[in-house]
């Protein structure tokens, strides 16, 4: 194993993966009633938020002088027909939150639901429908967010539209657009897009110090050139649409499936979950016109989808290119389980409400956006997150049996219990060689649910069901702590200022802080007593200032 380009020292490195891991249980949070799904640290890491099967979202304080963590507000969304509250994100200048769960429609179908609640005063700004409910929802940047809704044209075949948001309605906008359609993609084999979340990569001029080995040896050889004394390089760490624009992209989504010769489902309820459309298609249908509708549907898709712009999502070479904005996305084109990421560009002129709310597509033949690039992860996506400086994607998967072949997309593959942890690099657009594996997962592939896994600048950590939550080292791809809950670990969260303080939210109804040795040691130490002063060193300067004070005063 060879000393990672930016480290020191073996030693230091010893002391860092030794006691700089945030292992030790410090306290634990039990103000939840039920199972908590998910927890966001805000960007300066002052707070938290927390969601919850008892549908409230609760907010914290890191920054106690006692070093404790406290409950600031709690709010119940049960008021809206929600079923639970399921993921939050801050804006980026932690002024908002972005709150995500599951709304409860007629017949004990459910959709999803975002809501917009200011930080300042905690009142709900909006509320945004979002379908299918694990879209999750997502920031674009400071005022507005990304949804999702889904629209069925088939049996097995949906047309998954993407929306940006305005995150609030004031004075000055009301006669500009709170809502514009930002994409509008074909699924097939009864996938659907989920999981939206935004990556803003820069330009990464310097060799990334975590995975890049072969730019880091270069750059060290280089540098072995001009000095020979070692330095190390330095990280980079960088309103609901109307009902009227949603019956128009419904029977926009008709008058495409009327096109590609599709006829959409009848008994498909509009607020209907996704995998309730699958089996009750499998019930209604043969598999002969299953399989006739998907051959149909790739070649209508292939005639009414927009051609990728190949210069939008060009892999950069280290000193050239852009900043790039990129939407990712889990996605499939075999079976409705989530098996691809899928990633596309957003431009600049597209990160604003203002201009034609639906666009001239609308009168085009080519109603369909086309993914810029697509990567095939060959297992069922449980979870992803992106490096601090968004460099890197980490994504949880369970991987299907090697050579496996999906002939019925209703019957996906089995899954395995281990769960791999896949680096892919945004900058080159691959996925690297080297994949995680300690943590294990044992619901069955049409049960499956979210394993949240977070990322700091050395760490990387992640939920399990064996009841543990896992920390591996980004440098080095080794497993350094378990975390023991008393069930499923859901969700685990760095926190952005001080990678040594992580949280985990488990089934167990609790949050548990966790901080490194080094800071509880420094926290249990007591006060030290002001230094006595040394009497030869106290005389010899009072002796010194006598003096300066005679020859002042004219004095021998």
């Amino acid at each position: 194993m060879c000393l990672h380009a930016a480290a020191v020292s073996w030693y230091r490195e010893f002391k860092r993966l030794f006691d700089c891991i945030p292992c030790v249980e410090v306290q634990t949070l039990r103000e939840h009633s039920d199972q908590v799904l998910h927890l966001a640290f805000s960007h300066r890491g002052h707070r938290f938020s927390s969601c919850s099967k008892d549908c409230t979202v609760k907010l914290w304080d890191t920054e106690r002088p006692d070093g404790n963590i406290s409950l600031v507000h709690s709010s119940s969304m049960r008021q809206f027909n929600w079923g639970y509250t399921q993921f939050s994100q801050f804006n980026a200048d932690d002024s908002l939150l972005l709150v995500s769960g599951v709304y409860l429609g007629p017949h004990h179908s459910s959709s999803g639901e975002i809501a917009v609640i200011s930080l300042e005063n905690y009142t709900l700004l909006s509320r945004v429908r979002n379908k299918p409910y694990d879209v999750f929802g997502c920031w674009l940047n400071e005022t507005h967010l990304i949804s999702g809704n889904l629209h069925w044209i088939g049996n097995m075949t949906s047309c998954s539209v993407l929306w940006l948001n305005k995150a609030f309605q004031d004075i000055e906008s009301e006669n500009v657009n709170v809502v514009k359609r930002l994409f509008k993609i074909q699924n097939i084999n009864a996938s659907t897009i989920r999981t939206v979340m935004v990556a803003h990569c820069r330009r990464h001029d310097n060799p990334d110090l975590v995975l890049d080995y072969e730019a880091q040896s270069q750059a060290q050889r280089q540098k072995g050139h001009q000095q020979r004394q070692h330095q190390p390089l330095l990280f980079d760490l960088g309103t609901s649409g109307s009902e009227e624009e949603e019956e128009e992209e419904e029977e926009a989504c008709q008058r495409e499936a009327r096109c590609q010769g599709l006829s959409a489902p009848h008994h498909a309820q509009p607020t209907i979950s996704t995998l309730e459309h699958v089996m009750q298609s499998r019930k209604n249908v043969g598999p002969m016109e299953l399989e006739i509708e998907t051959h149909v549907a790739q070649m209508m898709g292939r005639a009414h989808t927009k051609a990728p712009d190949s210069n939008l999502i060009e892999p950069s070479e280290p000193g050239e290119g852009e900043d790039k904005t990129y939407l990712l996305f889990t996605t499939g084109s075999l079976t409705y389980s989530p098996h691809q990421i899928g990633i596309k560009r957003i431009k600049p002129d597209q990160m604003t409400t203002c201009g034609p709310v639906l666009g001239e597509e609308r009168s085009s033949d080519e109603f369909f956006d086309s993914l810029d690039h697509v990567i095939d992860i060959h297992g069922h996506i449980i979870g992803m997150g992106l490096s601090p400086d968004h460099r890197y994607l980490y994504v949880n998967s369970r991987a299907w049996p090697a050579g496996c072949v999906i002939s019925d997309p209703m019957s996906p593959p089995p899954i395995a219990e281990e769960i791999d942890l896949h680096v892919i690099d945004l900058k080159s657009l691959r996925e690297e060689r080297r994949s995680l594996r300690a943590h294990r997962a044992f619901t069955p592939n049409d049960e499956c649910f979210f394993i949240f896994l977070d990322v700091s600048r050395d760490f990387v950590a992640s939920g399990a069901e064996d009841k543990h939550g896992y920390i591996w080292d980004r440098h080095y791809n080794i497993c350094l702590a378990r975390l023991a809950h008393d069930d499923v670990v859901n969700s685990v969260a760095f926190s952005p200022a001080d990678q040594e303080l992580l949280l985990s939210a488990s089934d167990d109804s609790t949050i548990k802080v966790w901080r490194s040795p080094r800071m509880v040691r420094l926290a249990q130490a007591p006060a030290r007593p002001p230094r006595p002063r040394n009497l030869l060193s106290s005389w010899l300067s009072r002796n010194k200032n006598s003096t300066s004070a005679s020859s002042v005063n004219g004095k021998p």
